[in-house]
């Protein structure tokens, strides 16, 4: 017989510490009192604790619909739902859910792409007190298929796409279309179905790319995605619903894995949820002869629309509440690693009291905090003394910080270029502006208020924007920039003077910049409308919903683009065009911001091998792929940008089924009526033959091969004419 101090250890461990509920699972319990008596309250690993029981019809369970099949013929033997054979093991049972091992339906293609073999499986939980849990997904693994589930009246399904020659370029991503997609299920289900569709190739040839593709053929809709050929993809696509948390796509690793289906119904469960009683709610429950909830127990109303109950033991009582005599009192003083006290301990029921012993002050339940009570006069006295050595201390470290900080200026500015630059500028090198100037460290921290945080606009990966006025009154935007590499300094020097050369009323004005702080940083002219992200997706903005206007944006944006790449003495490719480096001045004219991570380029370079930057959902798949930086480069984020305007969504959003896609793949499986009705509803009366104008410019600036993208002058002079026309 164990000893009660095991056995509440043990109980213990059936409530989540500090909380009413039961632990997550019952697995780490061995206490006496999981099953009725009589009853064996395991099948091989499986913890099974009433109200389940094993035995069909062994009246070890609280109903049928709870008994647990057995089998122990296997080694170890295995634990399902029923005896046949359809049902899957049991991984897990928890205080409201059921962990099964999964079932993958599959439907497998011959060499010429022609559907062949199908294994759809129909899990059924009718005859059971199980519903399944919303915490699963639909997944689905293939090309071209799409998948569905269907429950009663409700269905749910997803689309699982591949585009020519990447079958063998896949990585891992978050399952959102690429190979993979996954949907949310319906509520409730206690079956449900099944279904693949495919879309088939038919007109477009193994070796024929995306980018030969003329969207003006007759096809089919594999052919206007761009989709790859049924004969080049996987044999088999895969369709399951299991627990979200569990499964993790791997890319082309699980399309070349032959087990991949075995490793899906091993290793992602099936999560139901389970409550006594069908359709009875505590309050009809608690006047039955048949109330399940025992003594110093709670009953939790099911959030299933099926309806049910559960029960869980009081705080500061543990066991199985199910069971007679229900949830006793936890000694909580005799478990000390999960109810800390340091001091005296006294149990009482359904709590305890920690107190300081006496002598002693403070908060017990944590270590060291009790404290020694001290006369008041020693306190009062070493208080006077401290005051003292702290106010010495004081005055001496601002004599020493002083001369630190004034060696500390005249090392960073040194470090920083600031030699370089005073030489440039005095002997008229690089065409420097006439207003750019060298700022004083002091100044720019007296303009921001010492860089209060309240004055901050804005934060991105090369540095932090604070807002600030200088003596003379004007107001200007400080960018605090990261640490920067002292072997850079020649090249941070050098884009100052780009930047200073830069003289376009769409571009924010470099006003200058402050070397001798350890970190540089430039002074920009300040504009006071926010940024293009805020026009666009925040809702508290205040703004006109013109179209007229945001046509006027996108030139506006085109221009500046076009300056910097063909107008200036050597062409500067931004590298990170999106909405949220678009300012807006008073009257909502566009000012293209944040160069940190510019690049300038020779009048005979095509190209500019780099490490990768910029944003996602921004950032051209074609230069993220090869690293070489072109023009066409910012023209792709620019088209991002364009689709903003039109669609009024993010670069990456939720659809209304709540799975993540980008806009680019959003608007690219769009005809031109589609993409009419998906429009921002602010514009939405705006002529249709310019939302289709833009929308198709758009698309060419988003095309996946760079080649094929107009360049910005040409983008330019497009939305001219478009902006003349409103």
């Amino acid at each position: 017989m164990k000893t009660l101090a095991l056995i509440l250890l043990q109980m213990l461990l059936l409530t989540a510490s500090g909380t009413n509920t039961i632990s997550e699972t019952f697995a780490l319990v061995n206490a006496t009192n999981l099953a009725k008596p009589g009853c064996p309250d395991r099948c091989g690993d499986l913890i099974v604790p009433y109200p389940f029981g094993i035995g069909i019809n062994s009246n070890c369970s609280i109903s049928f619909q709870f008994d647990i099949h057995c089998d122990t013929s296997l080694d170890p033997p295995k634990a399902s739902l029923a005896e046949e054979v359809d049902y899957s093991t049991i991984k897990q049972i928890s205080d409201s859910r059921v962990r099964i091992s999964n079932m993958v339906s599959t439907r497998c293609y011959s060499p010429d792409g022609e559907p062949g073999n199908e294994d759809i499986y129909y899990p059924n939980f009718v005859n059971f007190q199980y519903t399944v849990s919303e915490i699963n997904k639909l997944t689905v693994i293939g090309c071209n298929d799409y998948a569905w589930v269907k429950y009663e009246t409700k269905s749910a399904g997803c689309l699982a796409t591949c585009y020519i020659g990447d079958l063998d370029n896949f990585v891992g991503d978050d399952c959102s279309g690429h190979g993979c997609c996954q949907s949310s299920i319906p509520k409730d289900m206690n079956y449900y179905l099944t279904q693949f569709y495919t879309f088939q190739q038919t007109n477009i040839t193994n070796n024929e790319s995306l980018s030969t593709f003329n969207m003006s053929n007759q096809g089919s809709l594999s052919e206007v995605l761009g989709l790859s050929s049924r004969q080049s993809l996987n044999p088999c696509t895969y369709a399951f619903i299991g627990d979200m948390n569990a499964f993790k796509f791997n890319g082309s690793t699980d399309f070349n894995d032959t087990s991949l289906k075995q490793k899906i119904e091993d290793n992602v469960p099936i999560v139901l949820e389970w409550a006594i009683g069908y359709k009875l709610n505590c309050s009809a429950a608690k006047p039955t002869i048949d109330f399940a909830c025992q003594s110093n127990s709670e009953c939790v109303d099911s959030p299933r629309e099926s309806g049910g109950y559960r029960c869980i033991c009081k705080e500061g009582y543990a066991g199985n509440p199910y069971l007679s005599p229900g949830c006793i009192d936890i000694n909580e003083c005799a478990f000390r690693e999960h109810y800390p006290c340091y001091g005296a301990c006294v149990n009482v029921l359904g709590s305890y009291t920690c107190k300081c012993k006496q002598g002693y002050s403070g908060d017990a339940t944590t270590k060291g905090g009790c404290r020694s009570k001290i006369p008041i006069l020693q306190l009062a006295l070493g208080a006077v003394s401290g005051i003292m050595v702290l106010i010495f201390s004081v005055w001496m470290v601002k004599v020493l910080q002083r001369r630190k900080v004034k060696k500390l200026k005249e090392k960073f500015f040194k470090r920083n270029g600031g030699l370089l630059l005073q030489q440039q500028m005095s002997s008229g090198e690089g065409m420097v502006d006439h207003q750019t100037r060298l700022f004083k460290a002091t100044e720019l921290e007296k303009a921001t208020g010492q860089f209060n945080e309240d004055r901050i606009i804005g934060r991105g990966g090369q540095g932090t924007v604070y807002k600030g006025m200088l003596t003379d009154g004007r107001i200007i935007a400080v960018k605090k920039s990261t640490l920067v590499d002292e072997n850079q300094v020649e090249t941070f020097i050098n884009e100052v003077f780009i930047l200073s050369q830069i003289i376009h009323k769409n571009v924010v004005k470099l006003l200058g910049c402050c070397l001798e702080t350890e970190v540089p940083m430039l002074v920009y002219e300040f504009v006071s409308n926010g940024t293009l992200f805020d026009f666009l997706h925040d809702e508290d903005y205040e703004f006109p919903t013109l179209w007229k206007l945001r046509v006027q944006i996108a030139t506006e944006i085109a221009g500046a683009l076009s300056y910097l790449h063909s107008a200036t003495s050597n062409p500067i490719y931004h590298r990170d065009v999106k909405s949220s480096n678009i300012l807006l001045d008073d009257k909502f004219r566009a000012k293209v911001s944040d160069f940190g991570i510019s690049k300038s380029f020779s009048v005979d370079q095509t190209h500019l091998s780099t490490l990768v930057k910029g944003t996602m959902g921004y950032l051209d798949p074609e230069y993220f792929q090869s690293s070489h930086l072109t023009d066409k480069s910012d023209v792709y984020s620019f088209g991002v940008v364009l689709l903003e305007l039109l669609i009024g969504k993010t670069p990456i959003f939720r659809t209304h089924y709540g799975e993540r896609t980008s806009l680019v793949t959003f608007i690219l499986s769009m005809e031109d009526e589609q993409i009419v009705e998906n429009v921002d509803d602010r514009v939405s009366d705006a002529p249709k033959e310019q939302l289709i104008a833009v929308a198709n410019l758009a698309k060419r600036c988003v095309n996946l091969n760079g080649m094929l993208r107009p360049n910005m002058k040409d983008v330019a002079a497009e939305l001219e004419v478009i902006r003349t026309s409103c």
